[in-house]
């Protein structure tokens, strides 16, 4: 089946870009959010209002999610105004958020009862990412779909790999949260040690740069420590959900996540101090 329209559903931080991307690679875009303003922008930038989540799946070949945690896309996903009761055979659901494998292998069955391919799509690279198409992509499920749905991933990022069948692509964005979340820490707690110890942090940066310690966490995030750039990255809520989704993957799997347990703690008490997490 040819591609003619692509539906977006999540036009937040990650999704309003790549949805702007897309209508600059020429698609047909049909889009959906919850909140009013970013539709609006779309709209005026070329897109179609889908008015729901069935909508969007009615209209579109391929249906992009990019939403915030496995019950935002269940619920996207489900219900009577949902991506289910609006596909058809042949279509292909695309979730390109950061979620739970398990809650992903359960929906990609449902649409696949529905004659669906469901593929999970997340991605690494940051907000910069996005609004560059630049991002890296890692694919689970069928092989046949993906090889469908590449001209869209071709839009939004560069990096794109099929890593096994369904669940594979969020099992490997859970490695990625694994080695970026406790790299972080680690730079984090390097840079408060120099300081304390009374050594100058930028100095002892420049000298893990040129050793094993170097890392782009270290190059990129340190530096930002360094030059005390607080400006958050991201929405604290989200790091605690990614290492939460790493530490349960790891339980589902028999994999001991104990560095991943502690920084998901350090998070989850940084939420509770600073009174974002409640």
């Amino acid at each position: 089946m040819e591609i003619h329209a692509v539906g977006f559903i999540g036009l937040g931080m990650m999704g309003k870009p790549m949805a702007h991307n897309l209508l600059k690679a020429g698609f047909s875009l049909v889009v959906h959010n919850r909140s009013r303003a970013a539709v609006d922008e779309l709209v005026s930038a070329g897109a179609s209002d889908g008015r729901s989540p069935k909508g969007v799946a009615q209209r579109a070949d391929v249906i992009i999610t990019c939403l915030p945690d496995s019950p935002d896309v269940r619920s996207v996903m489900e219900g009577p105004d949902g991506i289910l009761a609006g596909i058809s055979a042949g279509k292909i659901i695309m979730d390109m958020s950061t979620i739970s494998p398990a809650v992903t292998r359960e929906l990609a069955e449902k649409a696949a009862r529905l004659g669906a391919d469901m593929l999970d799509a997340p991605v690494s690279g940051g907000d910069v990412g996005a609004r560059a198409g630049t991002l890296a992509i890692m694919v689970g499920g069928r092989r046949e779909a993906l090889e469908r749905a590449m001209p869209v991933l071709n839009a939004l990022g560069k990096t794109i790999a099929h890593m096994g069948d369904s669940g594979a692509g969020q099992i490997t964005k859970a490695c990625n949260q694994l080695v970026t979340y406790v790299t972080l820490e680690a730079v984090s707690e390097a840079l408060v040690l120099a300081a304390k110890a009374g050594l100058e942090p930028a100095q002892v940066r420049e000298v893990l740069l040129g050793g094993f310690g170097h890392s782009r966490v270290l190059e990129l995030h340190g530096g930002l420590i360094i030059d005390s750039n607080m400006r958050p990255g991201w929405d604290l809520r989200q790091a605690i959900k990614d290492t939460r989704i790493v530490v349960e993957t790891g339980w589902e799997y028999g994999s001991p996540m104990p560095a991943a347990s502690v920084v998901c703690e350090v998070l989850r008490t940084t939420g509770y101090a600073s009174g974002e997490v409640i």
